[in-house]
């Protein structure tokens, strides 16, 4: 099993999304991680026994001027490299060929295929520029001879979540290898989530139409993730009934390391449980050191975990069987 690290390499965002806590219109100071702490973070990781993959996320983490030169050198260190973004950078076919040389799978993040999509971010034209620079990214990584894999990921909200299959039809044009969602969160900005939190109606409506949904995809060959145990957590979120866990294992499958260079569980127990990069030995270790934190100290956030990777966002669908590995047939050159 491979150990998955996000790291939040910044802060700063070019974009106005309402729901997010670094929405470009806010105020306060705009951080990045210091080149001590990931240079830290990458050496651990290339001693670790397990297999790892580092996700850079922002803010936008593409703003980063020195992204490729450090994903160059986890690369080189043997590690698998993956970043989440809102696609703005992508217009440019030097930032493509970035990505296509130094990324392993990108993220787009995209909410509904037209203007909704542009009104929620505070971009004018944000929607076909993603889907643009998704089918630049897919026509462009077969000649490179890159396996550059392909996802995005829905903020289901209460505007757009109707129009989902609609979404995924676009970028399924668009050449994607994977699409997830998530629930629009209350936590960064409550007052948005009160105007756009899904409906109950609206979330049956989706569950009943998923399968046929995962299955039309899944005969494109793109996989459309999220298992039984994740809707039903979303279903709980739907109903604001709690989701405890007792115990994830913490720091075993998954690491969150924040723009401070704090290494945590997961992104919502810094708090409690974090612990500085320059301070830790081994990333083997950290795991009976976070549980022994969380016997002294329970973090508020387990008995609410909203931590989607525990419950299964990226986990297989119901019926999917497509090997993940594999760029689609489609991309092949030929």
């Amino acid at each position: 099993m491979a150990l998955v690290v996000v790291c939040r390499v910044l802060t700063a965002c070019n974009l106005a999304c309402g729901f997010c806590a670094f929405d470009r219109r806010l105020p306060g100071d705009r951080t990045t991680l210091d080149d001590a702490r990931l240079a830290r973070l990458i050496e651990l990781l290339a001693a670790h026994p397990q297999p790892a993959l580092l996700s850079w996320l922002g803010g936008e983490p593409l703003l980063w001027r020195d992204w490729p030169r450090w994903s160059a050198r986890a690369r080189s260190a043997g590690l698998r490299v993956s970043a989440t973004s809102n696609g703005s950078t992508l217009v440019s076919a030097t930032a493509r060929a970035a990505v296509i040389e130094h990324l392993d799978e990108l993220t787009l993040s995209l909410d509904a295929p037209d203007a909704r999509h542009d009104a929620l971010r505070g971009w004018p034209g944000g929607a076909l520029r993603v889907l643009a620079a998704l089918r630049a990214l897919a026509r462009e990584r077969a000649p490179a001879g890159a396996a550059l894999r392909l996802r995005a990921n829905a903020v289901l909200m209460r505007s757009t979540i109707g129009d989902f299959a609609a979404l995924c039809s676009a970028l399924a044009d668009a050449g994607v290898d994977e699409i997830c969602f998530n629930l629009l969160g209350g936590r960064d900005r409550p007052e948005f989530h009160a105007r756009e939190s899904v409906l109950p109606a609206q979330f049956a409506a989706f569950l009943r139409e998923l399968p046929a949904l995962r299955a039309r995809l899944e005969a494109q060959g793109i996989r459309l993730v999220g298992d039984t145990q994740y809707q039903a957590r979303l279903q709980a979120a739907i109903s604001r009934l709690p989701w405890p866990v007792a115990d994830c294992d913490p720091g075993r499958e998954f690491l969150f390391v924040d723009e401070h260079g704090r290494v945590a569980p997961c992104a919502f127990t810094g708090a409690e449980y974090a612990v500085d990069l320059l301070d830790v030995d081994a990333l083997s270790a950290l795991p009976a050191r976070f549980r022994a934190a969380r016997r002294a100290r329970c973090a508020s956030a387990c008995g609410d975990c909203p931590s989607t990777q525990v419950s299964g966002k990226f986990a297989p669908g119901v019926d999917s069987a497509i090997d993940r590995a594999q760029p689609r047939a489609r991309d092949a050159v030929t």
